[in-house]
């Protein structure tokens, strides 16, 4: 493929630019972050480029190597460099100016006039200078004409053009130090996203002759076979070779029942192994799994832009062309009006007008803003698709939300112990207990976790599991019965309670044929979930929760939430409906989602927001927000940090457009020198990227 590429910008349909400015690219690259704007940038040679990478089978990994050719000849000359070498050439730059200003002011040369004076300064502006008029050079080619290079490069040479050394030396000096913290600021950023993206699983335990290897997840071939030891998270897509094995399935079924898989049975990334090794043959590779397709997602992020950024982006493209001509008029046009015309006073007031021109602070600083809140954001897990969801959430009204696995752990605890009273409590729990360590099934887990390791000095005799109803064994004689009601029935045991009218799991327990209670085992509310819901509230929204549960166990969840609007026993085109009712309003709908039957309706609202960590591939793939560590307290966060963002990338829009108006209007009138220009340009610019990397700081 060819390095020498004509790289167009684009724009879609509905105006979101579909590739990165040259300064917006340089800043990117600069920071080791090029992937994060790449398929941003691609044009449709460059996409069938990225898709002839991969084979058919999505089989070939990309290397670094492979990334690094792919950069169509743009300059890798300072990618990956330290912080120092980064300000290396501002440093060297600084240094020669100040000796060269203190021995035009401080302590006068007789030497130092001319052409000394010329190549001192020329070798101040050269560390710093030569990168930009090289990007300059390279944007014309490419088409761009009117970059902030190419202004800038043009009125620092205009500077030397009139005898202004230091002016000319100082606006570089400061534009490249700009540039740099522009780079940093996306190198953390950046950093704070792949850092959240660390958390997948990188390696798994593969048999070979039968014995176990640890390799890395990503170099795991198909067909070879994973050991999944209990509480293991499976890293890849694939088929169960063992006979059963039991799993948290509730990320990709909504369901908070755990699975049990039989042999040949699929099994997914994501899924928790449960209760015994197993053994499972691979059938997808690892670039192919829901944590490398959210990794794509991360990249594409910064191709969604804010509408305010995209605003900024077209009004810069027309503005900074009528400033050229602009200054160009103010240099010529007194000509022809002023009595005393000094040509080399009015280019020296059309070069100030022309720095004061270049719309840098607000060019790389909004979008700066915006991925300061996506890199904010990711910092506390939570995954940003587009600044334009940043602007969605700061504005929504109504939060919708599913219960299992996103208001609820999606895993079973002892809610509730109900025994007679003339039973011996601590005995039947005791036998509870150690008959349950015969069985495998999730339940089983549950009520170890609640009791406690079993008791192994107590013998129980002729234990036996019944298919589909529970336990049987004796204790002394004594008959033991622990299961579901249909045991009761099954041995005619009489109880005293409707299980119809218990919405959670019961567990019976009958000794020595008598009833003796019951235990209930649901799904627990996760520790965050009331928080979140008064945050909500506070924030001026409503909550409202949507699920495929019982209504019984939807209202009951809901009251101790305190959420006033619950609707259970829905199926997802309910939900749908239920959404649209709400969006008939004109009120912004955020729905909140985990598993596969919340795709609908996180694609129909206006923002669709997925709990990450467990989610499954259908809801992250359509949702626009991804709570990566599934708490739910991260919603009110998400909204926070979106509020947040707005609120900087306005105060910047404000500091840029009222300073740079007052100083060109004063370096219009000869009222302002070059020094007040760069502040204008440069200082407005380092102070708006402070601003904007502030939110990254910022405790939420």
């Amino acid at each position: 493929m060819s390095n020498n590429k004509l790289h167009i910008h684009t724009y879609d349909e509905n105006g979101n630019q579909l590739c990165c400015t040259p300064q917006e690219g340089k800043i990117y690259k600069d920071a080791g972050a090029k992937v994060l704007i790449e398929d941003s940038c691609c044009s449709v040679t460059d996409k069938a480029y990225s898709s002839a990478k991969k084979s058919p089978s999505g089989s070939k990994k990309l290397t670094e190597d492979d990334e690094h050719t792919e950069d169509d000849g743009h300059d890798h000359s300072i990618a990956g460099k330290s912080t120092f070498q980064l300000f290396l050439p501002a440093i060297i730059s600084f240094v020669i100016l100040m000796v060269g200003l203190a021995m035009d002011h401080l302590i006068p040369q007789f030497w130092f006039k001319d052409r000394v004076r010329i190549i001192w300064y020329a070798a101040a502006y050269l560390p710093v200078g030569l990168p930009v008029l090289k990007e300059a050079f390279e944007s014309i080619r490419k088409g761009d004409v009117f970059s902030e290079f190419f202004l800038m490069s043009i009125a620092t040479i205009g500077a030397f053009a009139i005898d202004e050394y230091p002016e000319g030396v100082a606006v570089m000096l400061f534009y490249s130090v700009g540039e740099v913290f522009q780079t940093l600021a996306v190198q953390r950023a950046k950093g704070n996203i792949a850092k959240l993206l660390d958390q997948r699983p990188d390696e798994v335990t593969i048999l070979v002759d039968n014995r176990p290897q640890t390799v890395k997840a990503a170099d795991v071939a198909l067909d070879s076979v994973i050991q999944l030891k209990p509480g293991e998270k499976l890293a890849l897509d694939g088929i169960l070779i063992s006979d059963s094995a039991s799993f948290n399935t509730s990320a990709l079924t909504g369901e908070s029942k755990p699975d049990t898989k039989q042999k040949n049975d699929i099994v997914l990334a994501g899924m928790i192994n449960l209760n015994t090794v197993a053994k499972v043959q691979v059938n997808t590779l690892y670039n192919d799994s829901k944590l490398s397709k959210i990794l794509e997602l991360v990249q594409n992020a910064t191709a969604q832009k804010a509408p305010t950024e995209l605003f900024i982006r077209k009004f810069a493209r027309i503005y900074t062309p009528i400033v050229v001509f602009l200054a160009v008029a103010i240099c010529l046009v007194p000509y022809f009006f002023v009595d005393e015309y000094i040509f080399r006073d009015w280019l020296y007031r059309a070069l100030i007008f022309l720095v004061i021109s270049c719309p840098c602070a607000l060019v790389i600083s909004i979008p700066l803003g915006y991925f300061g809140g996506i890199g904010a954001a990711s910092r506390n897990g939570i995954l940003f698709k587009g600044s334009n969801f940043l602007d969605a959430l700061a504005e929504v009204k109504n939060v919708v939300m599913d219960k299992t696995g996103t208001m609820t752990e999606g895993v079973f605890k002892v809610q509730t112990v109900n025994l007679k009273p003339e039973f011996e409590r601590d005995l039947i729990l005791k036998l509870v207990n150690v008959i349950e360590n015969s069985s495998t099934h999730p339940v089983a887990t549950a009520i170890h976790e609640h009791l406690g390791e079993p008791d192994h000095t107590v013998i129980l005799d002729n234990v036996e599991e019944i298919a589909g109803h529970g336990l049987k064994g004796s204790y002394q004689g004594k008959e033991l019965l622990v299961g579901n009601f249909k045991l009761m029935n099954k041995f005619n045991i009489p109880y005293d309670v409707n299980p119809n009218d218990i919405v959670e799991t019961l567990i019976a327990v009958a000794y020595e044929g008598k009833f003796a209670g019951y235990l209930t085992i649901a799904d627990s509310i996760k520790e965050d979930a009331a928080e979140t819901v008064q945050k909500l509230q506070s924030l001026g929204v409503k909550v409202t929760m949507l699920s495929g549960d019982k209504s019984t166990v939807v209202k009951a969840v809901a009251g101790k939430l305190g959420i006033p609007n619950a609707f259970g026993d829905l199926l997802p085109e309910d939900k749908v409906n239920k959404v649209k009712e709400i969006k008939a309003r004109n009120e912004t709908v955020a729905f909140v989602g985990d598993g596969v039957n919340d795709a609908p309706v996180v694609a129909l609202s206006d923002i669709g927001i997925a709990m990450g960590g467990l989610g499954s591939d259908a809801t992250i793939e359509t949702a626009d927000v991804v709570i990566q560590d599934d708490k739910p307290s991260k919603i009110p966060m998400a909204i926070n940090i979106g509020k947040q963002t707005k609120k900087i990338v306005w105060q910047n829009i404000a500091l840029a457009f009222g300073v740079k108006a007052v100083v060109l209007v004063l370096g219009a009138g000869g009222l302002a020198t070059m020094w007040e220009a760069v502040f204008a340009d440069v200082g407005v610019a380092l102070l708006a990227i402070l601003n904007a990397v502030r939110i990254q700081k910022m405790k939420f």
